[in-house]
């Protein structure tokens, strides 16, 4: 048995904060703004996973009313939605995502950022694929007010 999940994100630009995407720290002059460290592509590959499975989303599992998960390092959050699909017998096919930003640009930090996921996911760096993309200078992304994120992963049943 096979199950499709997608996921997305995205959080405000902001001053003061570092910037972390794919549990890498990026050189930025500003961060994402988050009760946790707001991690994008992370949070769009738990929402991913947790939907394949039609189980509660990242907001519900980690609520933002918890100071629990204040500046919580998402890739923590992470292994545990992992390591809860795990024991419900599942694994990883393949993860598709894309982080879309107009700055910084991001293709020199996707092979750290692969390597990190891969290992957090015990996944083979060929079933991972990290996309960037810009907005063409449109909406709040194209305006470097934001940094969103997507995701789409295949479960398998083992």
């Amino acid at each position: 048995m096979q199950r499709i999940g997608i996921g997305y994100d995205i959080h405000k630009l902001t001053l003061g904060r570092d910037l972390i995407i794919g549990g890498v720290k990026i050189t930025h002059e500003k961060g994402l703004l988050g009760h946790s460290d707001a991690d994008v592509l992370i949070h769009a590959i738990i929402d991913a996973m947790l939907g394949a499975l039609a189980l509660a989303d990242i907001g519900t599992l980690f609520p933002d009313t918890d100071m629990k998960y204040k500046d919580a390092d998402s890739t923590i959050l992470l292994k545990h939605v992992f390591e809860k699909i795990t024991k419900m017998g599942w694994q990883i096919v393949n993860l598709d995502s894309n982080i879309i930003a107009q700055k910084p640009k991001m293709m020199p930090y996707i092979p750290k950022m692969k390597e990190v996921l891969c290992q957090i996911l015990n996944l083979e760096i060929d079933r991972l694929s990290i996309k960037a993309k810009t907005k063409e200078n449109l909406d709040a992304v194209g305006q470097e007010l934001a940094i969103e994120a997507n995701a789409v992963v295949l479960l398998e049943k083992v």
